[in-house]
């Protein structure tokens, strides 16, 4: 990822109204680095699942295999979580920016047309921790100090139900951070040139009405006198 979308000395020379339009921007980052951890997540994991296994695929040490997928889960959830605080925005900015031929053709028209279905991704893994806020705040209300003994499992619970959705943004999420990168940049690109035949236009207009007059030509000088002819 280019770091032009993520540069703090660009936004402070943009103007105001460019800023706040690209505000989106600052979590490009984030995301970033949520769909790289939740790739890693899912890498570590899948390289020593099958020490857990036989031939066939069958877990031959379950409690093994059950613990390797609950660390899985539980790091892949964090992540998703970075999604949820961030994504919406990003994906909300980079479909106000993309124009009808980025989907046809140029440079993340694929990631584009990937992105189709990960609303459903935010809003699902949304509705899941709603859920398990819900059932936190239940737990303090009603019974005081279950927490302690629930939580734990709760929490892994909801991490092994968050993992399809952790698994969908390791694919989704790096094509929302390249098409946000991209569209940012040419965002500024074009704030730029604007900006630059602004500024020429008002210099050629000021030194037009201050520059000094052009001189007004000069008469021709009078004719001297006849120069006599030689006579033959």
């Amino acid at each position: 990822m280019s770091a032009s979308p993520s540069s703090p000395g660009l936004a402070e020379n943009r103007p105001p109204a460019a800023t706040d339009r690209l505000a989106w921007r600052r979590h490009i980052p984030a995301l970033a680095s949520a769909a790289a951890a939740i790739r890693q997540a899912s890498d570590a994991w899948d390289a020593v699942s099958d020490s857990f296994c036989d031939s066939d695929g069958w877990p031959v040490d379950e409690q093994g295999y059950e613990d390797g997928k609950v660390k899985r889960d539980a790091e892949a959830w964090k992540h998703v979580e970075v999604f949820l605080d961030h994504g919406p925005e990003v994906l909300a900015g980079v479909r106000a920016a993309a124009r009808g031929a980025d989907y046809v053709e140029g440079p993340v028209s694929e990631d584009l047309r990937r992105l189709r279905g990960i609303d459903t991704t935010l809003e699902r893994a949304g509705q899941l921790q709603r859920e398990w806020d819900q059932i936190m705040a239940l737990m303090d209300a009603s019974l005081p100090g279950s927490r302690k003994l629930y939580e734990s499992q709760a929490e892994e619970d909801r991490n092994a139900d968050g993992w399809h959705y952790a698994d969908e943004l390791s694919i989704r999420g790096p094509a929302l951070v390249r098409a946000a990168d991209y569209l940012a940049g040419r965002a500024d690109r074009e704030q730029s040139s604007r900006t630059e035949q602004a500024r020429v236009a008002l210099v050629r207009s000021t030194s037009g009405r201050r520059g000094p007059l052009p001189a007004s030509p000069q008469a021709p000088p009078a004719p001297g006198p006849p120069v006599p002819g030689r006579s033959r």
